[in-house]
This record gives C-alpha cells, sequence and structure tokens, in this order.
C-alpha cells in the first residue's frame, strides 16, 4: 500500500457512494412505477413452484438455449455477473492493496479457477454476443433484422461495460502474477501466459482493479438514472417477471386468454359496471402491475419480432416495439400518476382536485409538461391523433403465441393485446369493420357465417350412415364414449366438413361410440375474445356450458370427455371454459384417433407413400404442446413428412388466429402466401393440417399460387384424411352398428353414483335459489 494506491482507493470508494446512491434511488423509483398498475393478486402464490421455475429458468437457461450460440453466450455472461461480482466486490480491496484477496477463501485453488473461468467466460461469452449483434444489424435490410427498432446506445454501453469487468477480472490476475508469482498451471492456466507479457507493478494491479471497479460504478450511475433501460435492467427484473409469470406451473402464457380483470378481481358480465370498472386497457394504468413490469423488463432482444408472422409479412406490429412503445410512455406518464393524476372517460381531470371539486391547478403545474402532456395521450389512435399504439399495430396481431414462446423473460404479449382490444370494442366501439358482422353473426345466429341452427346437421346428412345426435336419437349420454364436438367450420364449411366426415367414420370404424349435439351446438366463442369482445365470449360460452351439462346430466366427472376437430374450439373448450364454470376432459381428434391407432383399434393396410408436410396450428401447438400426435398419426399411415424450416414451436402461423379468420388482411403480403410459400418450397404432394381454419387459409393460399400455374395438384387435407385412405374402409351397416348404443340396466355401483352427481348438483341449485332469494 503506497501513496497512489490509497488514492486510487479512496477515489474509488467515494465514486461508488454517488454511484450506489443513483442506482439505488432509480430501482426505488421503478419500484414505485411498477406499483402504479393494477392489482395483481394470482401472481403471488404457490410461493416454492413459482421460486423453483425461477431458479429452473435462470440456472438452466431454458428460454435461452432454444438459440443455442446466443444461449451459451448469454449463460456464461449472466454467470460472469452473478458469481463474477464477488471477484467485483474484490477490487475494493485492491485498489488500495494490490496483495488483497478475501480471507479464508481468496487463496485457495478453487477460487482461483473460479477466477479464471470466470473471467475468460465472460470476456468469449458477450464478445460473441458483440459478433452477432454486429452480424444481425438492422444496416442490413431493415425487416431482417430482430435487432431493427432496439436502442443500440444501451445496448452498446451494457456490452463493453461487461467487457471491461471480464478483461478487468482477467488482467488483474494477471498482473498479480507478474507481480507476486504463484502461478498455478491448473487454475491459471491463461493468465500465467498473458502475465508473462506484464511487467512486475504493484501500482498496475491497482490501476486494472479501479478499472474493472469503476466499469461497474459507471453502469450503477447511468443505468440508475435511465430506468427505462430494459437492456441493463433485465439482470435484476427477469428474476420477479419469471416468478410472477401467468402460469404458477412454468408454462408460457398461452393457451386461455387472461380473463378480463379490473382492480384483481375477475369482471362477469352480470356484475361489471362500466362507470367503477376497467374494461380491459384504455389507459396505461389499466394494465396490472405485472404488465408494467413486463414492459420495464423487456431486453429488446427481438427474439419476439423475429418469430412474429405480422412483422415478417410487412405489418407494422413488433411485439418488441409494441412492449417498448408501452415502456416508454408508462415511464413518462409516471410522475402524473405518481402526483395522484387521473382522467375519467372524457378526458377531464378528476385526481388532482380541490375540495369542491375543482382543478388543482397548482398540483398540475408542479407535474413536468412532458409527463402532463403523455396523460393526455389516448393509448390506441392513429399518429394524426398522438397515440402510443397504431390501431393498424393493434389489429395485426394473430395471437398465434410465437412471440411469447420465444421471450427469454416471460413477456406476456398477447394478453397486452387482447386488453387494448377489449377497451376498444366495448367501450370506444373502435374496431375493423369486418368485425361487426362477425359479432351480430355469433348474437344472433351463434356462428360466424351467420347460417340456421338446423344447416348444423346437413353434414350428417351426406353421411352413408345414421349418427346419433343429442335430443334426437339419443335422450342420454349414458354408454357414450365421446361427444364430437364438430365446431362451426366443422359444420358449415365445406373444405372443414371433409375432415368432419373422415373423423366421424374413423371413430365408427374404431367402434367409438359418440354422439354430436347437432343444431344446439353454439359457437365457442374464441374468435369473439380474442377480437375482444369479452362479454360475447361469455355469453356464447354459459350458452354452451348449460347445453353440455345437460348432455352430462348424471355423469361422473371423468366420464365428461369431449373430441373437436378444431384447434381454436379445443383451447376454447379445454382451456377458456373451465374459467367461466365448464369443466370437461377435452382432448384433439389427433390425440383421440393416435390413440385408437396404438390399441390397434384402427389398423393402417395401405400406405399413403406421399411426400407431405405438415402445419402445426398455433391453437394446438404452441398454445397446447400438442406436436407429436398429429406426426405419428401421419408416420402410422405411411406419409412421407418433409418439415418446413419453421416447425414445431416455430411453427408460422397461418393468418387465422385472433379473429384475423374474419378481417381483410391489405397492409404487406397476406401470411396464408407466406406460409404456403414455406410449404411448397418442400416439394409436398399434400400440405397436412389439423384445424379448420388453418385449412382454409392453406387452401386459399395455395389457389392463389396454382392460379399462376406453379403447384398443380397440391391438396390441404387435414391428418384424419391420410388416416382414412389408409385403413380398409368398412360398409356403413357395420359403422352404424358398431357406434350404436344398447341401453343396458345400470350397476349398483353406477345407480349410486349418478345419484350422488345429481345430489350435488340438486343441491347446487337450491342454493342458488336461495340466495337469488335472499337478494
Amino acid at each position: 500500500m503506497n501513496a497512489l494506491t490509497i488514492t486510487l482507493g479512496t477515489v474509488g470508494a467515494l465514486l461508488s457512494l454517488v454511484c450506489w446512491y443513483a442506482f439505488i434511488r432509480g430501482a426505488l423509483r421503478m419500484f414505485n412505477i411498477v406499483r402504479l398498475g393494477q392489482p395483481a393478486p394470482d401472481r403471488w402464490r404457490p410461493i416454492v413452484p413459482r421460486f423453483k421455475q425461477m431458479i429452473i429458468e435462470f440456472a438452466a437457461h431454458t428460454k435461452m438455449v432454444k438459440f443455442r450460440t446466443v444461449g451459451w453466450a448469454h449463460w456464461l455472461v449472466m454467470i460472469g455477473f452473478m458469481v463474477g461480482s464477488v471477484f467485483w466486490f474484490e477490487a475494493y480491496g485492491q485498489t488500495f492493496n494490490p496483495e488483497f484477496h478475501w480471507p479464508i477463501v481468496g487463496d485457495t485453488a478453487v477460487y482461483h479457477l473460479m477466477d479464471e473461468i470466470l473471467g475468460l467466460g465472460t470476456v468469449i461469452g458477450i464478445t460473441t454476443l458483440i459478433i452477432i449483434r454486429q452480424l444481425n444489424h438492422p444496416r442490413k435490410p431493415e425487416r431482417q433484422s430482430r435487432f431493427a427498432g432496439s436502442g443500440f446506445k444501451a445496448a452498446y454501453f451494457v456490452e463493453a461495460v461487461v467487457l471491461i469487468e471480464g478483461l478487468g477480472m482477467v488482467f488483474v490476475k494477471a498482473g498479480k502474477i507478474a507481480t507476486y508469482g504463484h502461478a498455478n498451471p491448473y487454475t491459471d492456466f491463461f493468465t500465467m501466459r498473458l502475465a508473462e507479457l506484464l511487467p512486475a507493478n504493484s501500482n498496475m494491479v491497482s490501476i486494472f482493479a479501479l478499472i474493472k471497479l469503476m466499469s461497474g460504478m459507471i453502469w450503477l450511475y447511468i443505468v440508475g438514472t435511465r430506468i427505462n433501460w430494459g437492456v441493463a435492467w433485465h439482470r435484476f427484473t427477469a428474476f420477479p417477471n419469471i416468478y410472477f409469470k401467468r402460469m404458477d406451473d412454468g408454462t408460457v402464457a398461452l393457451g386461455a386468454a387472461k380473463p378480463m380483470m379490473s382492480g384483481g378481481k375477475v369482471l362477469e358480465m352480470e356484475e361489471a359496471d362500466p362507470d367503477v370498472d376497467a374494461f380491459g386497457a384504455g389507459k396505461i394504468e389499466d394494465f396490472s402491475w405485472k404488465g408494467w413490469l413486463d414492459f420495464t423488463t423487456c431486453t429488446e432482444c427481438g427474439r419476439c419480432q423475429s418469430q412474429c408472422p405480422a412483422w415478417n409479412t410487412g405489418k407494422p406490429l413488433s411485439p418488441k416495439l409494441l412492449i417498448m412503445s408501452l415502456r416508454d410512455h408508462s415511464h413518462a406518464k409516471a410522475p402524473y400518476l405518481l402526483a395522484g393524476g387521473k382522467k375519467d372517460m372524457a378526458g377531464d381531470e378528476v385526481g388532482l382536485v380541490d375540495a369542491e371539486g375543482n382543478v388543482d391547478q397548482k398540483a398540475l403545474d408542479a407535474i413536468p409538461q412532458n409527463a402532463r402532456d403523455e396523460a393526455d395521450r389516448k393509448l390506441v389512435a392513429d399518429a394524426i391523433e398522438g397515440g402510443i399504439i397504431d390501431p393498424e399495430v393493434l389489429w395485426s396481431c394473430t395471437t398465434c403465441g410465437a412471440c411469447v414462446e420465444q421471450c427469454p423473460v416471460d413477456i406476456e404479449h398477447v394478453d397486452h393485446i387482447i386488453d387494448m382490444r377489449r377497451y376498444q370494442v366495448l367501450i370506444e366501439s373502435e374496431f375493423p369493420s369486418e368485425l361487426a358482422g362477425l359479432f351480430k353473426n355469433l348474437e344472433n345466429k351463434g356462428n360466424p357465417w351467420g347460417q340456421n341452427s338446423k344447416d348444423r346437421l346437413n353434414w350428417i346428412n351426406e353421411m352413408d350412415f345414421d349418427i346419433p345426435v343429442f335430443g334426437q336419437d339419443a335422450d342420454s349420454f349414458q354408454d357414450y364414449e365421446y361427444l364430437f364436438w364438430v365446431g362451426c367450420a366443422g359444420a358449415y364449411e365445406d373444405r372443414a366438413k371433409k375432415t368432419t366426415k373422415a373423423v366421424a367414420e374413423l371413430l365408427a370404424t374404431a367402434g367409438v361410440k359418440f354422439m354430436v349435439l347437432g343444431a344446439d351446438e353454439t359457437c365457442t366463442g374464441d374468435s369473439a375474445r380474442r377480437a375482444g369482445n369479452e362479454f360475447l365470449f361469455q355469453q356464447l360460452a354459459m350458452q354452451n356450458i348449460e347445453t353440455l351439462n345437460n348432455v352430462f346430466d348424471g355423469v361422473e366427472q371423468s366420464k365428461r370427455k369431449i373430441v373437436v376437430t378444431c384447434a381454436h374450439c379445443f383451447n376454447a373448450l379445454g382451456n377458456e371454459y373451465p374459467q367461466v364454470g365448464g369443466d370437461y376432459e377435452v382432448v384433439h381428434h389427433t390425440q383421440l384417433l393416435n390413440r385408437l391407432v396404438r390399441q390397434k383399434k384402427l389398423i393402417p393396410v395401405a400406405s399413403v407413400s406421399q411426400d407431405i408436410t405438415y402445419h402445426d396450428p398455433c391453437y394446438l401447438g404452441r398454445h397446447n404442446k400438442v406436436y407429436d400426435a398429429p406426426r405419428e398419426l401421419m408416420a402410422a399411415s405411411g406419409s412421407n413428412l418433409k418439415e418446413m424450416p419453421r416447425h414445431g414451436e416455430r411453427s408460422m402461423c397461418c393468418g387465422a388466429g385472433g379473429a384475423r379468420m374474419w378481417m381483410e388482411e391489405n397492409i404487406g403480403k397476406r401470411i396464408n402466401i407466406d406460409r404456403v410459400d414455406e410449404a411448397l418450397a418442400t416439394n409436398p404432394k399434400k400440405i397436412a393440417t389439423g384445424c379448420p381454419f388453418c385449412r382454409v387459409m392453406l387452401t386459399d393460399g395455395v389457389t392463389a399460387r396454382q392460379e399462376g400455374g406453379a403447384h398443380e395438384g397440391v391438396e390441404v387435407v387435414d391428418v384424419a384424411q391420410l388416416m382414412l385412405e389408409s385403413i380398409t374402409r368398412v360398409e356403413s351397416s357395420v359403422l352404424a352398428e358398431n357406434i350404436k348404443v344398447i341401453p343396458r340396466e345400470q350397476t349398483p355401483e353406477e345407480k349410486l353414483a349418478t345419484e350422488k352427481v345429481a345430489a350435488v348438483e340438486e343441491k347446487g341449485r337450491v342454493e342458488e335459489i336461495e340466495v337469488a332469494a335472499e337478494g
């Protein structure tokens, strides 16, 4: 220790006080800003599973390893930051005394080896990430880069600091070896070689230590004064954002849409009050605090953007830029909200008022002008009106979930988009004109096409054998195995009806006892919900639940089974109906048919023997993780599967989800055309899928390409049709006999179970009547 090292240490310590103060002040400000969001009481528990999942995602980097090179490079940087902080704090002592090390552990071989590996790992990892960022820089064609729109100043700063910190660890250690010796070829394998290039100088070691220390201090100061730098703050905010994710089982926020909530409670159609409750998100403060944490945590990495079908086909929507816009707006408006500012639906100030209800101008004047300006901006409006999110951005989303699936910090983009759509539909009545027809048809006719309910039976009349319809051919579900939910497309759309017929014949061939609802079936409301019409969804859902409960009356819970062909019905019935009281076992037809093949109830005898590519429906694949069953079914049929580059969890959307099936697509390349081009590039004889919406969109795309004279003969089919081609077809009389149910006497055990179910349901009805009478 000498005058120079004492000076260096003192300067480092004093500057550290300033930098730590700035950082802690920024962290507290961020905490207070995030708290401005609506309550989200369901995000805290269960504690142990949530904490366990957070540790797994952190330690195993389960999200990042989907991109291998980036994954391991980021893991090295992350470990270098987390564990390497031990060596970074050591720099405080090393600036005063070059020989300083932590007592007890600091001179052990394990400690030296960790220092070596973490220093080198940090340098290698961050150098790799810097190279990747440059190779993918948007100076190349704009929409090709996932970094397009990201803030490069913040990214370069963070990368520089991490590189200096890593080099600091390496050079401090090498300087100590050059000055004091004691190198070990096993624990100092790199730094001992670097030390040969350095002079023996104790002051040099302290200077290296100060550089290492001050790189971190500068980072703390700069970041503490710029709390909207998600690329820096995600080092800390990613942990709570993962812990507080919507799904406590560790899965991403897909499948069921988040219920519409206000003040931390789920809104139900009969009880909601537009004068009190927030119907979706019409202002930034209508998002929950978890939403605000999402906005703050975004790293601007652009993985969501790189996978987005809207962005990749020239639409204005980028999930990344949407989250960044919400983040910047929330932080800019925060001073107004923290001061107590609030506006009513008419835009009048109701928060900062005096005892007489007049605007408190003095309190308003104390708020920065830019914050007051932000408070006047609409959340959803075009640029002329100064909106934060352009309507074209909001309505371009197909809710395919690719953004949510790929996000390394579990941001819930789709939930936020649906919440904004809810406000636009339910309060503002501002939505694409095509949706007006959809909503009207769903309200009046119970299906998107506006067809008569009796026409749901037309496909049955086209079959060679009778299919039992509940209420006509059967009054009870007793002795049946499945209720076949046909869906609107499966009943009305000619191409989708081919799937319906194929599934019905396959089930009958396998001897599965099933029935259909016929005219009593109503749209599940999937498109209504994704379009933001939450109350229409609830109306349709409650109507269907009443019908289904009538069908399953007296049937024990484990036997209330439904098979569906539509991926959207599959998701709605299986994941969303439990939110409103409908709990059933729902299987997709590919799952059931695959099970029947394995049980030898369906035996393929004639190989399809064609090159076929498979399109993963978003609401079957990403939203419900059903990837294997359709492919196993195709393999059983003898099909030669030729995968598209984007398949499985990275499958490209067909363009029909998010109610886009019913809207015109006027900007950029049509999504279905883009997907069909990818499919046709595999030179298939057929394109297979497992959803009627996908089938319609892909068929339209193939037709458009064939009109240009290309790929003649390529057909879009459902996986069920491939299986039907491969089996020995059975006489219609045998099929009818296979699904015929002969009433039988219930066993005493079954009678007892039926009576128990009936008693419970009757008790529930009595309680409802009593509650209504008391009210």
